[in-house]
């Protein structure tokens, strides 16, 4: 049995090549060009096409989150992994930066004082950190806090992206949120995760470069 050829291609031309051959093998979609370079990212994060009939965009999502980072507003995410792979570079030029809290010590205090997860806790603590987005791709209870806090007027960030993943509560929380009035972007289903929260994070943040280009 003979090894598959292995195609040669530079390092700069591998991400534009890949965006080609999902593109290719997606064909036409009912996506927006901007909601579509989202998918596409995400897609391209996962080797999952599925997320081209799973996720879910609030009309309003990639203005409310270009309007956010354009503003110098912060990123919350609900793991530290999330944290790292977020574009620094990119969130610099605009003056946010990427906030969790999850690990914190204050935040452990809280989350046994309250009874509650430390996802949970954690979204409490940040809700005055000047938050523009909202990116979850591992606890749905952070989810969940989220939509809670915005329900109680106390929580009002521009856009809330969750993409939760797992069995317990991560397919309910999304439903959830597909079903709010404010900015949202999700993936409705069990599949989800960090790496799709970070994907959707960084194709929104090139995507001001994008549009700068073409105006």
């Amino acid at each position: 049995m003979s090894l598959p050829e292995i195609q040669k291609i530079g390092p700069l031309e591998i991400e534009a090549e890949s965006f080609r051959l999902i593109e290719s093998e997606i064909g036409s979609t009912d996506f927006t060009a901007e909601q579509f370079a989202v998918v596409r990212r995400c897609i391209h994060a996962t080797g999952d096409f599925s997320f081209a009939e799973n996720m879910r965009f609030h009309p309003g999502a990639i203005k409310a989150a270009l309007s956010a980072l354009l503003g110098g507003k912060n990123i919350l995410v609900d793991v530290n992994m999330a944290a790292s792979g977020i574009s620094k570079v990119l969130l610099r030029k605009f003056g946010g930066e990427v906030i969790c809290r999850v690990a914190e010590t204050k935040t452990v205090d809280r989350a046994v004082a309250g009874n509650m997860t430390r996802s949970e806790a954690a979204v409490e603590r940040a809700v005055q950190d000047n938050i523009g987005i909202v990116a979850v791709g591992n606890a749905p209870t952070a989810l969940l806090k989220v939509m809670d806090l915005i329900e109680q007027g106390v929580f009002t960030p521009d856009l809330v992206i969750g993409v939760p993943v797992g069995f317990v509560n991560a397919v309910e929380s999304k439903e959830i949120l597909a079903s709010k009035f404010y900015p949202f972007i999700t993936s409705l289903g069990r599949k989800g995760g960090t790496p799709v929260a970070v994907a959707a994070v960084n194709a929104l943040l090139r995507l001001i470069d994008v549009i700068d280009a073409v105006e």
